[in-house]
């Protein structure tokens, strides 16, 4: 018990030593915010990538893109193509779809316009979205009605009933749609006959992809190469990956983006050792005195030492707070994605996120105060009452 008071009581004096100094207070958090910021925007870049790109066991669904093609525009297989999939064991279903995108290349705030059949919108795509406003019958109601995922929506501003151009195709939304995926809720679907006049097309004619469900996720691959071994020798032989394959590819613009961002996270946490640890050291240098008349009156060392690093643990975990709650919340209502080749990676925030950039800031900051701690505690009275 005794023991625990003193603790207390050392902490809380350590805690009214930091805030005499209020603009060496302010400027060692601010920096620390602001690399703690980083850190979490460089985490939520990670995570958005992951989740996009990064393949599991239980996936079911392949994407048939023209083989040796990248951006949707440029990928051009013939619609009727849709019946020699079907025909394929251990397909469950295939859905034809025009893409168009506003920009090809890694930008942000790409619109991904998906059209597809209006069959396929109520047997396959309606059991994918959640609707938050409108409904699929408005959706078929109108040949020129969008459904619009909820992130796209709210990045834009859009309700149902408002009109919007991108990419040269005028659409207006019908629908407004939640969904697991971060493709489905950043797309902009549009009934394909629709959006192959728009983009001065023939109905009926070429397509840029195909949509596969198949029945057994263990025979992902095998029907990938079944699809492609059926039209290697056809006008327009196709490559078949699973979706976040297919992502993974078109989005490496962004992965690489994402593995420097990596580097500008490990630069935030030495950015932090640094502050934290100047900190500390210029406290520790005006007051010496202070320390030695502590030990005087009966301070330990180990109180010395407990003292340093309660300071440090408390700037680290102040701008932390400051820095990764910024982040989140920019990521919150900024609804910020990075698109590619009609591939989306959004940036959202999360809990686990948060608590990571915590955990490392926190650890991070007490680890610089560890070596400034020890030193002063192991200095004597009178070679401290001689420095001051």
């Amino acid at each position: 018990m005794k023991l625990i008071t003193a603790t207390i009581r050392s902490g809380g004096l350590a805690l009214r030593m930091l805030a005499r100094s209020r603009m060496r207070l302010f400027l060692t958090v601010l920096g620390i915010a602001i690399a703690s910021f980083l850190f979490a925007a460089e985490r939520s870049i990670r995570d958005g990538v992951r989740e996009a790109t990064q393949a599991n066991a239980q996936e079911t669904r392949l994407i048939v893109y023209r083989a040796n093609r990248f951006c949707p525009f440029t990928s051009r297989v013939p619609e009727s193509y849709v019946e020699e999939i079907a025909r394929i064991d251990g397909v469950a279903s295939v859905a034809p779809m025009q893409i168009a995108v506003s920009n090809c290349r890694a930008s942000l705030d790409v619109i991904v316009f998906r059209g597809v059949r209006a069959s396929d919108a109520e047997r396959v795509f309606a059991k994918r979205l959640r609707f938050i406003d409108g409904s699929l019958n408005d959706f078929l109601a109108r040949g020129d009605g969008a459904l619009v995922g909820s992130t796209l929506a709210a990045r834009r501003g859009l309700r149902v009933g408002d009109r919007f151009n991108s990419a040269g195709v005028t659409v207006t939304v019908a629908g407004i749609a939640e969904a697991d995926g971060p493709q489905d809720r950043n797309a902009c679907y549009v009934q394909l006959p629709f959006l192959q006049s728009a983009l001065g097309g023939t109905i009926g004619g070429e397509v840029t992809q195909f949509e596969v469900e198949v029945s057994d996720p263990a025979k992902l691959q095998s029907i990938a190469a079944a699809i492609d071994a059926r039209f290697a020798s056809d006008r327009a032989p196709t490559s078949t990956r699973s979706e976040r394959a297919f992502a993974a590819r078109a989005a490496e613009d962004i992965v690489a983006i994402s593995r420097f961002a990596g580097l500008l996270a490990f630069g935030a946490l030495v950015a932090i050792f640094a502050l934290v640890a100047n900190a500390i050291i210029l406290s520790l240098e005006g007051r010496v005195r202070e320390f030695a008349i502590l030990q005087s009156i009966g301070f330990e060392a180990p109180s010395i030492a407990w003292m340093i690093i309660v300071e440090a643990a408390s700037l680290s975990t102040l701008g932390a707070l400051i820095g990764a709650g910024i982040a989140q919340l920019a990521l919150m209502f900024g609804h910020f994605s990075l698109g590619a080749e009609g591939v989306l990676v959004e940036f959202r925030p999360s809990l686990f996120g948060l608590m990571t950039s915590l955990a490392a800031s926190i650890f991070v900051g007490v680890a610089a105060g560890f070596v400034p701690a020890i030193l002063a505690s192991r200095r004597g009275i009178a070679e401290a009452m001689r420095l001051a």
